[in-house]
């Protein structure tokens, strides 16, 4: 009876352990075909290559990987937080990365077990959200600028303020993302997109009420499809997106303001809540595949940070400014910073009253 009993705990005590949610740990099931491990992998939507799932797990035959998808950082950052999902790969941006790192959302990546980091080019590396490249591992890069319709605007769009301009009532398409759109219009104040001073969140507070008649509406992934059919004259899009839309239709055009805008970058992680290490990693490895890189980065028309995929895309692509922008498009960009508790709970009650106007 008593050896009976010994093995009964004992067998508890092992599939417990096998469950464990925890960094580094991970099952051992999975890997002899006879029963899979799934992932469970968190991205932003449609920003992925058609394959690369199936292809990762016809690579894998023992893994299974379960795909989701979220519209902004912040919705992404609140199902990871409230432990909703165990998510084992998610790709947030650079502020949100930084953030995650700093309530202690996120595990070390075991570097050694990507090997295809080699590739991801240097310049993309040690940046101010993850300075000891120990959390992250790039994925894409760009810039928030305005798409527009050259058949609908005359005027050369250099400038933010185009989008306050009452010629353009409900034909103007904003970001529905709280920290996008403050954003802007913070740059075209004058200010910096990652200020901390209140009065000037106020202010940019007030010039988005202010714009608000004149939206016809906030988007996301909406806007594609919206520029491309020709609902709108102008938007605010990230500059894959703007890519994609040119590609589409010829009579859209893309600007970054000359008062500077947001230069951003994607980066894979690992979020505390997985449970398979492991397979994330050949997964996050997976995904800088040569190969697999090129195959994402030409789908999608977002700017790749590997070294091998720039010389086997069309040189149309990387020489279009709107996908691969110059250094002098650069010039007055900035980096989303996490601005700390207090100053994100300002920007959420921002945003709230701008969308409840």
């Amino acid at each position: 009876m008593k050896n009976a009993k010994l093995a009964a705990i004992l067998s508890i005590l092992l599939t417990t352990a096998i469950f464990v949610t925890s960094c580094g740990k991970t099952s051992q099931n999975g890997k002899d075909g006879k029963e899979q491990v799934t992932i469970n992998v968190f991205n932003w939507g449609d920003y992925i290559g058609e394959t690369t799932i199936a292809d990762f797990e016809k690579a894998y035959p023992g893994i299974k990987v379960n795909y989701e998808d979220f519209s902004t950082n912040e919705d992404m950052y609140v199902k990871i937080k409230t432990g909703a999902s165990d998510y084992d790969v998610a790709i947030p941006s650079d502020y949100m990365i930084k953030r995650m790192i700093d309530e202690d959302l996120l595990c070390k990546i075991n570097m050694e077990n990507i090997p295809n980091y080699k590739y991801i080019d240097d310049r993309f590396k040690a940046l101010s959200y993850d300075p000891d490249n120990e959390y992250s591992v790039p994925y894409m890069w760009g810039t928030v600028g305005i798409l527009y319709n050259k058949t609908m605007v005359s005027e050369p769009v250099d400038s933010w303020k185009i989008l306050w301009d009452e010629k353009y009532s409900k034909e103007i398409l904003m970001q529905d993302s709280e920290r996008d759109s403050i954003g802007v219009t913070l740059k075209m104040l004058g200010y910096s997109m990652n200020t901390k001073n209140i009065p000037e969140l106020e202010e940019a507070k007030a010039k988005l009420i202010e714009q608000k008649p004149l939206v016809l509406a906030y988007v996301v992934d909406q806007v594609k499809d919206m520029m491309i059919g020709e609902s709108a004259a102008l938007a605010v899009v990230w500059s894959g997106d703007a890519y994609y839309c040119m590609s589409q239709n010829e009579n859209l055009a893309y600007a970054i303001p000359k008062e500077g805008t947001n230069y951003w970058f994607d980066g894979m992680v690992i979020p505390k809540t997985s449970k398979h290490q492991k397979e994330a990693e050949l997964f996050i490895n997976f995904m800088c595949e040569t190969n697999t890189a090129f195959n994402n980065a030409e789908y999608i028309g977002y700017a790749t940070p590997h070294t091998e995929v720039i010389k086997m895309l069309d040189p149309d692509l990387t020489a279009d400014r709107a996908a691969y922008p110059t250094e002098e498009d650069l010039e007055n960009c900035e980096i989303f910073e996490y601005p700390g508790d207090e100053i994100n709970r300002e920007y959420g009650r921002i945003w709230t009253e701008v969308k409840a106007q």
